[in-house]
């Protein structure tokens, strides 16, 4: 078995469980990759690309968002993820910094994986595109000042919704416990296959979140006539600014992100254990 390691070492701990890891993984006879721009004993270096390529099982150390960026990217090579957290939250974590002894669970094949929806999302301006992206988590248009309203309109098999909001999340079930939430969405289990539309700070009574089939095709424009600027941003990280003309699709990606999840560990247990 070839396990690939990704470290975030920003995160306070992180350093030190990747040398644990390395210990457990020798101990093993488990051969373990680490991206090249880590120090570490026990472990071949490797370019990202190899070590996707290459291993077997991934594992990122750090937060959410270490967790998402490189389970994208996983996804691309069709490779199952495994997080540590060494952040704060670290709701996708499989394991705490305190758990790692349970890494053998991997050579004994005591795991399953979860598929997790990603959404495609595609922006274009004049008939020509701008911009690609992959979400897990969700994809928000928003404006760029506190309490200044914009107008977005969504559009879906010739039927049309408009929200004059501070923004728009889209999101997915996987998604559905972040930002969305935050926002007054529903909880959404993260294995179904659903996109989820939560306003955030709607100027109307109506406007509630609404939660769509997966096999739909969802167009979206934002304008507004404040001055300010609109953006749209994929998992967290602002990826374009909306002008009146842009158009912004979304739909289910055909890529999955793979999930490790140990037997012990369930979607609502991590609810009451995160969220107390």
């Amino acid at each position: 078995m070839v396990i690939g390691v990704i470290p975030n070492l920003d995160k306070q701990g992180a350093a030190q469980i990747v040398d644990n890891l390395g210990v457990i993984l020798k101990k093993n006879s488990v051969q373990a990759l680490l991206v090249d721009n880590v120090c570490a004993t026990g472990y071949t270096p490797v370019s990202l690309e190899e070590l996707c390529e290459k291993s077997d099982i991934i594992i990122t150390v750090g937060g959410d968002g270490t967790i998402i960026r490189y389970a994208k990217l996983a996804a691309k090579y069709n490779k199952p993820v495994l997080g540590v957290n060494a952040g704060r939250l670290g709701f996708l974590a499989t394991l705490e910094s305190n758990q790692l002894e349970q890494i053998t669970k991997l050579i004994s094949g005591e795991y399953k994986i979860e598929n997790r929806m990603l959404l495609e999302v595609t922006a274009t301006e004049n008939g020509e595109q701008v911009g690609s992206y992959y979400a897990l988590n969700d994809m928000v248009i928003t404006s760029g000042f506190i309490s200044r309203l914009i107008d977005i309109t969504v559009t879906c098999e010739n039927d049309a919704i408009k929200y004059r909001s501070d923004g728009l999340i889209v999101s997915t079930p996987t998604g559905s416990t972040a930002y969305s939430l935050s926002a007054g969405g529903p909880i959404v289990e993260p294995t179904t296959e659903n996109i989820i539309l939560t306003p955030i700070c709607s100027h109307s009574l109506n406007a509630k979140p609404i939660i769509m089939g997966s096999d739909k095709l969802f167009c979206f424009k934002a304008n507004t006539t404040k001055r300010c600027e609109i953006y749209l941003s994929i998992d967290g990280r602002k990826a374009l600014n909306v002008k009146p003309y842009t158009e912004i699709s979304v739909k289910k990606a055909n890529d999955f992100v793979k999930l490790i999840r140990f037997n012990n560990n369930s979607f609502y247990k991590t609810i009451s254990h995160k969220f107390n």
